[in-house]
């Protein structure tokens, strides 16, 4: 699969659209936070790039395909999702007068959360990389594991011609 069919089909996926809406509808919102507010104006950085990521990680975490590299994308969009979900009390503590346009990108995110769900039920658990710190591995596989690829003999000589030297 070359590159253009690889990101038309990560761009089909229910979730990756799914981001792009709650991103363009937090972008719009955006644009109503007045200029010279900056608290105000601190948050709609925060909050663009919150939306934004629930685009790009899906985008990596399907190019990766290694379990553990996925579920760390996976981790970063739930705690984006999660900041994304709250700000509407620092819209509203800060002044921002269209706060309940952000209901809207509440339930979009709920509507996420759910197409994340089978998302990451999809990965393949069996393809992947011990992760020592154990926070993503698959079911069964411990930081402190045995790699598999341990055992395979690996003999330098066999790649490396004495010849290239020169």
């Amino acid at each position: 699969m070359d590159y253009s069919e690889s990101r038309k089909r990560v761009q089909d996926l229910p979730i990756y659209k799914k981001g792009e809406e709650i991103y363009d509808l937090t972008r719009k919102i955006c644009d109503l936070i007045p200029e010279e507010n900056d608290h105000l104006q601190h948050l709609k950085g925060q909050m663009l790039s919150d939306a934004r990521m629930l685009i790009v990680k899906v985008a990596g975490a399907e190019g990766g395909d290694l379990y553990d590299l996925r579920m760390e994308a996976a981790a970063i969009i739930r705690k984006a999702a999660h900041d994304l979900m709250v700000s509407n009390h620092s819209l509203k503590r800060f002044g921002f007068k269209e706060v309940e346009y952000f209901d809207i990108v509440r339930e979009l995110i709920e509507e996420y959360r759910l197409l994340f769900i089978d998302w990451v039920a999809g990965f393949d658990q069996t393809n992947f990389y011990i992760d020592r710190w154990g926070l993503f591995n698959p079911p069964g596989v411990g930081p402190f594991d045995k790699d598999p690829d341990d055992d395979i003999p690996f003999n330098p000589e066999d790649f490396f011609d004495e010849d290239d030297e020169d």
